[in-house]
């Protein structure tokens, strides 16, 4: 198993410790890139992927420890799923 699949089984799992640079990191693995938003962005990040136009994943870095929140964690793998890269059983 390769440390990407590692790390997707871990983000489906939705630890309380998962870090901005581990969702970084997972996101490029699946296509996705950083937009640019600016000087003034401030905490806000987006993700884009070209095969994808009109799926942007957004949410807030965390601050000041580096863990996301579970609700963050959740407006990702929605996103992910919408893109079809990601299923889950439930």
């Amino acid at each position: 198993m390769s440390r990407n699949e590692k790390l997707l089984l871990r983000f489906l799992s939705l630890p309380k410790d998962f870090t901005f640079e581990e969702v970084v990191r997972l996101l490029n693995s699946l296509g996705f890139y950083e937009v640019k938003t600016g000087k003034t962005s401030g905490s806000r990040v987006k993700f884009r992927n070209d095969n994808y136009p009109l799926n942007v994943v957004k949410f807030h870095k965390p601050h000041p420890e580096n863990i996301l929140k579970p609700y963050v964690l959740e407006i990702i793998k929605s996103n992910l799923e919408e893109c079809n890269l990601i299923t889950t059983q439930e």
